[in-house]
């Protein structure tokens, strides 16, 4: 053999080595249909390839102890190495006991698609398919041990391409290194080699390929905007359902979705490749409890989000009840998870999986998830606040609204309240229709607020006329009491509210009403006319002593007093391009069209003709209470 120290010699040898793979590739290309000898002759150079290294090394060990270290002989130490890592044909990646790359050869990263010194420091396993893992941590291991080399078939992934190699792992000591390190020649078997004379490049991506890429992340971005901004996605899970669906559609096999709840995260949704029977694994892994997944916890901890792109612990995602690890049983390659975040609030974790056979997940695809998890984040945000507007509307309805309105001798009523759907979704509307001392009484108001305390304060507007009207037999001196008593409360919030009292008999055509800064309420005549009442009044909570008007009006047989709030007489539209109130004016034309109906129908086109008004979007509340004399 060449003498490994002899510089111009094994020069010499490495050209002949280049030359002889060189034919060796042109002969593939000539005889592609009848590969088996050219294989069968470079393995043979692979051979030559690796037992030239490793004697090259061993003579520069035995010649650095005789020269004690000196200069002249570490320069040609280093020399000598330079020419072997800048000139051998055959990828060799250099790794100490523990499997972590510490030098890679320019033949090596051309393999691997990687930047020079990329590769340096990270885990060589990681490089490994992970079906193969664990064949080749045994042979690593075998060759520590017992010193003798090892060589078998093993598949390397990098960079979103899989290389099919016969790989040699052979002990050696490095110069200068304290202690023996592992040296890995990789002859690729479906990979082409360099032109003999031309330096490796790394591949470049076409710029149109980048471009491509760019618009894709763009549009999903796009579609998942539009989804969650969808008003079926105010509910969480029809949110992480779409945004799950989205994801496994266009980026990952498998989507996990875990939510924090009472200040634990649970799995909220699991989602794998639908063109594989995996619907009982599915079932198990929406049992699982998140919390002992060791990525899941992490991700909540840092919120920051974290990719792998060859998995090199299948127990991140924890372990199934048989013991199988969840990465292992979902094939997975290429791993990613980002917290669900909202500002300084984390949701949840999103995870996506990758198989094994498709191209592992990058920094580009974490810089798109982190977005898509803020997306999601403020969504789910959105939807807890409207779910808490919503809870305060049930609320303010089962508090503040009867479930059901009483008889009223010698009269029909119906009423109507809706939440409405914008910012003023809640702002304590009510209506009420009660005994008083000597009959029946009956309101409509609302709150100068919003909330769960306009909530309140409506509640307590509610029972303030209902124990009051037990002494009473007229409405004025209620509503009055109610206002000194609001200011004595301070609460902050004023109410708009008109009152009435009627006395079943002889007196039944003949109505007591109080008002406190209320829109008047209508009276529908038999003959299809309409009059508004005097209405007036100061809004209750702002003064004690302040003045309550008081009026009698006078309802015949057969006509009917409508009530309604600031909801729905102040409620705004669009007419061309002038923006108008609903007002008394088409509350008029409404009610004309009503003459003779029941109660009940004419709540019922007061609110057809609002919706229409507004073009199907109310976002006031609204509320109507009708009475008509029927004796």
């Amino acid at each position: 053999m060449t003498d490994p120290t002899d510089v111009p010699a094994l020069e010499q040898a490495l050209s002949g080595l280049t030359a002889r793979i060189s034919s060796l590739r042109d002969a593939r290309s000539a005889y592609p249909s009848d590969p088996g000898p050219t294989l069968d002759a470079a393995l043979v150079e692979l051979e030559t390839a690796r037992d030239l290294l490793r004697a090259s090394i061993g003579e520069l060990s035995k010649s650095r102890r005789r020269s004690g270290g000196k200069e002249s002989s570490s320069n040609r130490e280093l020399k000598l190495l330079r020419t072997i890592y800048r000139t051998m044909p055959v990828p060799v990646i250099v790794l100490d006991t523990a499997g972590t790359v510490r030098r890679v050869n320019a033949e090596a990263s051309r393999l691997l698609g990687s930047p020079d010194g990329y590769l340096t420091g990270r885990a060589f396993p990681l490089l490994v398919d992970v079906s193969r893992r664990a064949a080749f941590r045994s042979h690593l291991t075998s060759v520590l041990h017992t010193g003798e080399t090892a060589a078998f078939p093993t598949r390397l992934a990098h960079q979103g391409r899989a290389h099919n190699v016969r790989l040699v792992l052979t002990q050696l000591r490095m110069p200068g290194e304290p202690q023996e390190m592992i040296a890995a020649v990789a002859l690729p078997v479906e990979v082409r080699m360099p032109e003999t004379g031309q330096e490796a490049e790394p591949e470049s991506v076409p710029e149109e390929s980048i471009v491509m890429g760019t618009a894709r992340r763009q549009e999903l971005m796009s579609q998942l905007t539009r989804l969650l901004l969808d008003e079926e996605s105010l509910s969480e899970p029809v949110a992480l359902i779409r945004a799950g669906r989205l994801l496994a559609s266009h980026t990952a096999d498998w989507v996990f979705a875990d939510v924090v709840r009472n200040g634990a995260p649970q799995r909220s949704l699991v989602i794998g490749p639908t063109n594989q029977p995996v619907a009982r694994l599915v079932q198990t892994l929406e049992r699982m409890d998140p919390s002992a997944a060791p990525l899941v916890t992490h991700v909540l901890g840092s919120k920051g989000g974290v990719v792998q792109e060859m998995v090199e612990d299948d127990s991140l995602l924890g372990v199934l009840p048989d013991g199988t690890p969840v990465l292992h049983a979902t094939r997975a390659g290429s791993v990613l998870s980002v917290p669900i975040q909202a500002g300084e609030e984390t949701h949840g974790v999103v995870t996506l999986l990758r198989l094994r056979e498709r191209p592992p997940f990058g920094l580009a695809d974490l810089a798109l998830m982190q977005d898509a998890g803020a997306h999601i984040g403020l969504a789910l945000r959105a939807q807890r606040i409207f779910q808490g507007r919503s809870q305060a509307a049930d609320t303010l309805q089962t508090g503040v609204l009867p479930r059901t309105l009483p008889d009223v001798p010698g009269y029909d009523t119906a009423a109507a309240y809706h939440t409405g759907a914008g910012p003023r979704a809640i702002g304590g509307e009510f209506y009420d229709v009660f005994r008083v001392k000597d009959g029946w009484g009956f309101a409509v108001g609302g709150v100068v607020g919003q909330g769960d305390e306009a909530a309140s304060v409506t509640a307590m507007v509610r029972g303030g006329l209902r124990t009051l009207s037990v002494w009473e037999d007229d409405p004025g001196p209620v509503v009055a009491k109610l206002n000194d008593a609001l200011v004595m409360q301070d609460t902050g919030m004023f109410v708009m509210v008109a009152a009435g009292f009627v006395t079943p008999g002889r007196r039944g055509g003949r109505i007591r009403l109080a008002s406190a800064g209320n829109h008047p309420p209508a009276v529908l005549k038999g003959d299809g006319g309409v009059r508004f009442t005097s209405g007036g009044g100061m809004p209750l909570g702002i003064e004690t002593g302040a003045e309550i008007p008081v009026e009698e009006v006078s309802v015949a047989l057969g006509e009917t007093l409508v009530l309604y709030s600031d909801g729905l007489a102040g409620s705004r539209g669009r007419s061309g391009q002038a923006e108008l109130a609903y007002g008394e004016g088409r509350l008029t034309e409404v009610l004309t069209r009503c003459t003779g109906q029941s109660a009940s129908a004419v709540v019922k086109a007061v609110e057809e003709d609002h919706q229409a008004f507004c073009g199907g979007q109310v976002l006031d509340e609204t509320t109507i209470l009708a009475l008509r004399r029927t004796r």
